[in-house]
């Protein structure tokens, strides 16, 4: 499935890998009670929260931007027959995303940038394809964006240390050094701009290296968010992390400025793991902050 929006003269265009009702809040949220989920049933049910089953929507998807003559993708999703035993959702995949890509004008070997928020697997499935034995670059003709930071966590195999947790896993191998190895990689770093459209921002703790790519056009702004919001009850309730949150403290500390960023700027948030319609506004309510739904 596909939806397309207008952001200045930018076309964005997202394409979903899959999207359901996959995850116990206690799993995805551990911070959060079933009762702070409640509270909260009108604004979260249906789209994003489904009570009688007590499972929150998660989406896989990815971005689109076609802009002038670039084509830029942003996160690639898990990636289609990528071994991913410890989740099973996502193993072994074998999905229509090259046919999406194809029918939102972004064919694979049009794109000229791909761009990645953090190399976590559900991310960066995309960037390679099995063919001929081996795992090559889905996007030949492209340049692939993969922030600094996060490269060298895995490179270094800090990701594999005691306590800490891996959300990179083999995708590391199957999913970015093959892209490395066949020189399409730039390691970016926040403050660059890419394609004369992204900016790169700075939004680690989620992972070390995490970034947003924040897009502006004739007064309109978009923000390409990541992992900073895995739901929009983290709108709501900023103060709950993920469970997959590196350094806890700081994914807070990001969250809550790029809340008051996206609400004074009225930008709209494009972030990965939403249910319908997959993106939205932080709009202010008294001390705190309300998810509203875009249109499209």
């Amino acid at each position: 499935m596909i939806q397309t929006r207008k952001i200045g003269d930018a076309k964005v265009t997202n394409v979903i890998e899959y999207s359901g009702p996959t995850h116990d809040p206690a799993f995805l949220f551990p911070e959060a009670e079933r009762a702070d989920i409640d509270r909260l049933e009108s604004e979260m049910a249906p789209n994003h929260w489904v009570p009688h089953m007590g499972k929150l929507i998660v989406t896989i998807q990815f971005w689109i931007v076609q802009t002038g003559t670039s084509i830029i993708v942003i996160d690639t999703g898990v990636g289609n027959f990528k071994p991913r035993e410890s989740i099973p959702r996502m193993h072994m995949l074998n999905g229509l995303v090259r046919e999406w890509l194809v029918a939102a004008g972004a064919a694979p070997e049009e794109v000229t940038h791909v761009v990645i928020t953090h190399l976590h697997a559900d991310h960066v499935g995309w960037n390679t394809t099995w063919q001929d034995g081996r795992w090559v670059p889905t996007f030949p003709n492209a340049t692939y964006y993969f922030p600094l930071d996060d490269f060298n966590f895995c490179k270094e195999g800090k990701n594999k240390e005691p306590g800490v947790i891996d959300v990179f896993g083999d995708s590391f191998f199957d999913s970015v050094m093959p892209v490395v190895d066949a020189g399409l990689a730039k390691m970016m770093r926040p403050g660059e701009e890419i394609a004369d459209c992204l900016t790169v921002h700075p939004a680690e703790g989620h992972s070390p290296g995490q970034v947003t790519f924040r897009l502006e056009s004739k007064g309109e702004v978009g923000i390409f968010c990541g992992d900073i919001f895995h739901s929009p009850l983290q709108i709501m309730r900023p103060e709950f992390n993920s469970g997959y949150c590196i350094w806890p403290e700081k994914a807070r500390e990001v969250r809550l400025k790029m809340l008051n960023e996206a609400a004074d700027q009225s930008a709209l948030l494009l972030p990965v793991h939403f249910g319908a319609p997959y993106c939205g506004y932080a709009r202010r309510q008294g001390d705190g902050f309300l998810f509203e739904p875009a249109t499209w």
